[in-house]
């Protein structure tokens, strides 16, 4: 069976022919595909310092907006015109090292080490990493304290579990009329996210540490029976609504609750909303406070002939000081890759940044598949089919647990 990125391969010859690509470089220099609309300050000054160290090996950075980085970075490794290394999404990580695509970048224990629990496993696929974290995020539930209020509720009390979630998403719909809870059900990639922000609240996981499937458990099962039962006390239609637009909908002051990510702390702040964050509710089976990790990182891709420098530049650019520089000093609202006094400086400072923090340690990452949209995709067909009603929750993971085989 030919994978995603081998009918891309078949593909790229053509598409090479009517798109125009940057100007060959020199043979040693590190071509490096930056994502945004431009190189922020902290990266701009530290590949300019690289390049004055080494003259020999350049890094030549070319930005390509969000929407076609990745694609770009794909289609020329898989037409053999590979750059240095990339910005990437960590979910396609197996799907490139399984078609050769890109290298493994080795890590010393001191450097696994020296991140947050968890989060190396966004990078690993069969002991091996295969890129270095870049950007990093979390989830948290936010709620709005003025609905608690119009309902009844204790505004400086925000639920702590499933049941209490449910329970007051219920009251707010009742006795104000809005959605208790912004419910994410789009065909969209988020709704996958979200749902595993459930199911990391619960103790559960996709797939287990050798790779066997585990969605159909009872860990995943009472996950999924947990947003059935908010449905009723969500926005209409969730179905028609990705994160950023149910985020907008509760900063027009309509939902009660919402999970997001820190995105949400400074278009609050630009409200009149009385609001809180917290730690996400916790589902029965819970060891701790938990969320989705979600890692961004950069890859090296193979046959470009610079693969060593290119790992030693990735490095370089994601060394601890200058990562944390990047990351609370940017704003980007990234959450901090690594634990250290100047992230406890900052968390104490700004105490809406902790429950970001605090679920890192029970969380965990998005699952590594060789056909990572399959798998996302019967995901969300899954979520979609028990929000609508058109399947039980028990009907609904075993259909996918059974799809998601074909995608490991």
């Amino acid at each position: 069976m030919r994978t995603p990125l081998s009918l891309l391969a078949a593909g790229a010859l053509a598409l090479l022919g009517t798109t125009a690509l940057p100007a060959m470089a020199s043979a040693a220099d590190i071509s490096f595909i930056y994502c945004g609309d431009k190189v922020g300050p902290v990266h701009a000054r530290v590949i300019d310092e690289w390049n004055k160290a080494h003259a020999d090996d350049q890094v030549k950075t070319e930005v390509v907006g969000w929407e076609q980085c990745q694609d770009k970075a794909t289609t020329l490794a898989a037409a053999g015109t590979p750059v240095g290394l990339a910005y990437v999404g960590s979910r396609t990580l197996k799907e490139f090292a399984q078609n050769d695509l890109i290298v493994p970048i080795p890590m010393t224990d001191a450097e696994k080490a020296s991140y947050y629990p968890n989060i190396v496993d966004t990078i690993t696929f069969e002991d091996k990493q295969w890129g270095v974290p870049i950007a990093f995020s979390t989830k948290a539930l936010f709620w709005n304290k003025d609905l608690f209020k119009q309902a009844g509720l204790d505004p400086e009390k925000p639920p702590t579990t499933w049941a209490e979630e449910v329970q007051m998403a219920k009251t707010i719909k009742e006795k104000t009329g809005k959605a208790g809870f912004g419910l994410v059900a789009k065909t969209f990639d988020n709704t996958m996210h979200q749902f595993l922000h459930w199911v990391y609240t619960n103790n559960g996981r996709i797939v287990d540490a050798e790779g066997n499937v585990t969605l159909d458990s009872p860990e995943v099962l009472a996950a999924l029976q947990a947003v059935k039962d908010i449905t009723p006390y969500s926005e209409e239609g969730p179905t028609a609504y990705e994160q950023n637009e149910v985020r907008a909908i509760f900063l027009d002051g309509q939902i009660g609750m919402i999970h997001n990510s820190t995105g949400a702390i400074p278009r609050l702040k630009g409200t009149k909303i009385d609001w809180g964050v917290a730690n996400l509710p916790l589902g029965p089976e819970a060891k701790g406070p938990g969320t989705l990790l979600i890692t961004d990182s950069l890859a090296v891709f193979n046959g470009s002939g610079v693969e060593e420098k290119a790992i030693e530049f990735a490095k370089y650019i994601t060394a601890p000081a200058v990562q944390e520089e990047y990351e609370l000093t940017g704003d980007d609202g990234l959450v901090p890759l690594r634990p250290s006094a100047n992230v406890d400086k900052f968390v104490s400072e700004h105490p809406e940044w902790k429950p970001f923090i605090d679920g890192i340690k029970s969380g965990g990452p998005e699952p590594l598949f060789t056909d990572y949209k399959g798998f996302q995709n019967a995901m969300i067909t899954m979520v979609q089919s028990v929000v609508t009603g058109q399947a039980t929750p028990e009907a609904a993971i075993k259909t996918a647990s059974a799809e998601i085989e074909r995608f490991k």
